[in-house]
């Protein structure tokens, strides 16, 4: 059983200082590239190795290896990358039947190089599918029998030409209806989703099915947003826990779920709940992990990104801390990924208007205090014997 931390968040705010980062490096154990890389002892991902906590982030293909600052932040400070865009279906078939693989065969090298694992992102979503396929099947030159024999070949495909190489895969991605949504249907997915609208629910196990054959050993992750009690009802995570625990009796091949971790500081956060939630997943069989944390907040300009609100200081860190205490204190959860290296290339400012200061490092690439307070927890959490 993990050591429980009794924590308060003033605290945790206020220690946050009195971790800086070390000049001091480090031989990392392993995290799944081809060497072991020196990094700093007091990292996130250091330190989260001692506990076998993969620590990721998201990474824009666009700033690693020319941005040298970004590219140090990445290769230091994560054990664990996911591409934010370059695996994606209009990124790697933009043209029907012409595979573009340069940007994420990129990533995976500098993985490899910098002794850290990939998590795939993503295989079926509704968004930023190729105007080709989603044109096609509008006009109707795209039959329903054609789309889903597109979709195993996509998936097979790219799962093949990364075999071997990704610890995690987000098979699929945010299928489930929000509040919000206009057509729910009675198991919880959203009936106007593109996938669920045009081949039905079943598609959901063909994937996962589609995925293990190209790749028996990658960790299958179904992936969403507000599925560990963040809209309040709880309903969200109901819908996907009892539809994953239906499709693992049936033995379809899925290993975790990945809570993306999206919050809003205006919005409070339970971290009981997350935790609860989170664990239920794990009680299911499946590993857990936290995929895209940001925490936003009202801000000054989209370029600054000062925060408008002086309790900001203290949420936003206190919300990251939470979701990673969370984390910990769930056996199953394997890794924490933030959304983003830096505010300065963050997507929240121009999805959420007003809104940013959502990540780890500021718009100059200066760690912020939400990375100390995250930096404090893990080194505190440490232990032999490390996670399940």
């Amino acid at each position: 059983m993990k050591p429980r931390r009794q924590l308060a968040a003033a605290v945790a705010t206020a220690a946050v200082l009195a971790l800086a980062p070390s000049a001091i490096a480090s031989a990392a154990p392993d995290q799944g590239g081809t060497k072991k890389p020196s990094v700093p002892a007091d990292s996130l991902r250091a330190l989260g190795d001692r506990q076998k906590l993969g620590i990721g982030t998201a990474v824009d293909d666009a700033h690693l290896g020319s941005d040298k600052p970004y590219t140090a932040i990445v290769a230091d400070q994560f054990s664990v990358v996911t591409p934010e865009n370059a695996m994606k279906w209009e990124s790697v078939e933009p043209t029907r039947g012409t595979y573009d693989w340069a940007a994420a065969d990129r990533l995976v090298a500098f993985a490899g190089e910098h002794g850290q694992q990939v998590r795939g992102h993503t295989l079926l979503w509704h968004n930023q599918l190729p105007s080709w396929l989603t044109t096609g099947v509008d006009n109707g030159t795209i039959t329903k029998d054609q789309l889903r024999e597109i979709l195993h070949r996509h998936v097979t495909d790219e799962v093949t030409h990364f075999r071997g190489k990704i610890w995690q895969w987000d098979v699929a991605n945010e299928v489930f209806a929000n509040s919000w949504d206009p057509n729910p249907l009675p198991n919880g997915l959203n009936g106007d989703d593109f996938w669920i609208k045009n081949l039905g629910e079943g598609v959901l196990a063909d994937v996962f099915r589609w995925a293990h054959q190209a790749d028996p050993k990658a960790l299958l992750f179904y992936n969403d947003y507000n599925i560990a009690g963040q809209d309040g009802s709880n309903a969200k995570f109901q819908a996907v826990h009892d539809f994953f625990a239906k499709l693992v009796a049936q033995g379809v091949p899925v290993n975790g779920i990945g809570e993306q971790g999206h919050l809003d500081t205006q919005y409070g956060f339970d971290g009981k709940r997350f935790q609860a939630d989170l664990q239920s997943y794990g009680d299911l069989g499946l590993k857990v992990a936290v995929t895209e944390a940001d925490v936003r907040t009202f801000v000054n300009n989209a370029t600054e990104q000062v925060p408008t609100s002086q309790l900001a200081a203290f949420a936003q860190p206190y919300e990251f801390s939470q979701m990673l205490t969370a984390c910990q204190l769930v056996d199953q959860c394997i890794s924490f990924t933030a959304w983003g290296v830096y505010d300065g290339d963050s997507w929240i400012p121009g999805t959420f208007a007003g809104t940013g200061y959502g990540l780890l490092y500021d718009v100059n690439m200066a760690p912020k205090p939400a990375y100390y307070t995250l930096q404090q927890d893990l080194a505190l959490a440490a232990r032999p014997g490390g996670k399940k």
